[in-house]
This record gives C-alpha cells, sequence and structure tokens, in this order.
C-alpha cells in the first residue's frame, strides 16, 4: 500500500475506543491494525471471519491460513476466534 494508505488508516486509530469490536473491509481498513499501538484492546474483525486481527506478519511468520479479506497476511492476537463461513451467512 502507499504511503497516504497508511496515512489515513493511522488517522483511524484514535477513534477506535479500548474494548471496540471493528469490522474491517477491504482496502485502507486492512492496515488499520498495523497502526495500533502495543497495549491498545480492540478487536479487529475480517470479513473473513477472523476475530482479532493483528498487525501484518513479518515474511518469515506468514501463515498462509490467516489472511484477511483482501488475501494479504495477518496475525491474530492470542485467544482470537474464527467462525466458519457457513455459520456466518446463515
Amino acid at each position: 500500500m502507499t504511503d497516504i494508505q497508511n496515512r489515513i488508516a493511522a488517522r483511524v486509530v484514535p477513534h477506535i475506543r479500548p474494548g471496540a469490536v471493528v469490522n474491517l473491509g477491504i482496502g485502507i481498513p486492512t492496515l488499520v491494525a498495523d497502526h495500533l499501538p502495543d497495549g491498545h484492546v480492540a478487536h479487529l474483525q475480517t470479513e473473513n471471519g477472523l476475530l482479532g486481527v493483528g498487525p501484518t506478519p513479518a515474511p518469515d511468520q506468514v501463515d498462509p491460513d490467516l489472511v484477511h479479506a483482501g488475501k494479504q497476511p495477518v496475525t491474530a492476537r492470542p485467544g482470537a476466534p474464527t467462525s466458519p463461513a457457513r455459520r456466518r451467512s446463515g
């Protein structure tokens, strides 16, 4: 992503209240997790069912099963639950 996209994502962080549950869409919202400071407790959810998204992993730490809706790798915060697609869609 570009510098301007990262700056936009960083501007969102102060508006995320501690303990909030935030559903991240595709695009710039997927960058928000990279800008949350350590210790900021917010529950970020991907469109594909991970609640507890962490920042983008280092290249050597990528888990191919952990991706956001844009198909880019993410990390999961400790205790992060997942939900199968069939369960979320009814």
